[in-house]
């Protein structure tokens, strides 16, 4: 019975996930776990689905042990973001001034890591900061990097 409540709920977490398409471009391992993976730091490459042209990678900790190959553990809320433009920028839409991109879980139910990108219409330049939230209680550590877009395609925002 108990099982099947654990498996329910997992089942339930995991169908709530709706992660961005990362690639895990590498990775180290910070602490030996004796059982289970090491705790590491992963660094996971997310293309900007609306802006063709633009990548950004994020850097974060990534808990190991058991809890961790279970999905079971909570990762730290500290991660890190460098955007960059990687190939010819195009954009098909107009953007709303500020969206979620990306959004991955971080613990079973409670936690998430999220992505937004912001406009900066001045300066014709995307902006996109990291940060983690909970339910309850997020936290206020975030990281932000920019990509300046090319004066001979303007950006397009959504009114």
């Amino acid at each position: 019975m108990r099982n099947a409540a654990l498996k329910s709920l997992l089942l339930l977490a995991l169908a709530g996930c709706g992660a961005g398409h990362a690639e895990t471009i590498g990775s180290v391992d910070t602490v030996f776990k004796l059982i289970g993976p090491d705790h590491k730091i992963v660094v996971d490459a997310y293309d900007d689905p609306k802006v063709q042209g633009v990548t950004c990678y994020v850097s974060r900790a990534r808990t190991g042990g058991i809890k961790g190959e279970l999905g079971l553990a909570e990762d730290r809320a500290e991660a890190s973001i460098s955007c960059h433009q990687t190939g010819a920028i195009a954009i098909a839409a107009p953007l709303p001034q500020q969206e979620e991109v990306f959004s991955e879980r971080s613990s079973l139910l409670f936690k998430r890591l999220r992505v937004v990108r912001m406009i900066d219409a001045k300066r014709n330049t995307l902006v996109y900061m990291t940060y983690t939230d909970r339910v309850i209680e997020g936290s206020p550590q975030n990281s932000v990097t920019a990509v300046t877009v090319p004066a001979a395609t303007p950006i397009p925002v959504r009114k």
